[in-house]
């Protein structure tokens, strides 16, 4: 369940954009600026980066499993923020802290899911015993 609650996730913020795209844009007024456009779909892709580079370091300090809830409150927020905000530039916050909350989410759920024994160090804890 945790992995495919993962996946929802991901999927659930990617294909959801892709049908509001007409609608933000008319009410924001971007139709006619392509970096505007680009910038809407593409900050939430920036944050899931920053999220999936984030996620063994914040695991190995707050747990797998808090992180987790806590990644899926950040997406919730950022899933109301981003149908309640009234300006360009707060939107495009509230898509970056959904694509975190996906980017952390979308590693941990395949932690949590593995069995034990085949679970990778973080890259801190991986760069630290190459040293």
């Amino acid at each position: 369940m945790v992995g495919a609650f993962g996946g929802l996730l991901f999927g659930y913020d990617w294909v959801v954009i892709g049908g509001a795209k007409p609608f933000y844009e008319a009410y924001f007024g971007i139709g006619s600026s392509p970096s505007d456009q680009g910038l809407a779909m593409t900050v939430a892709l920036i944050g899931c980066m920053f999220g999936a580079l984030t996620v063994g370091w914040l695991a190995d300090r707050m747990g797998r499993k808090k992180l987790l809830t806590i990644s899926s409150i950040v997406f919730l927020l950022s899933a109301l923020a981003t149908g309640a905000v009234h300006t360009f530039n707060t939107f495009l916050i509230a898509r970056f802290f959904g694509g975190v909350g996906i980017g952390l989410a979308s590693g941990l759920s395949l932690l949590c899911i593995s069995p034990k024994s085949l679970r990778l160090p973080s890259v801190a804890a991986w760069y630290r015993s190459t040293r």
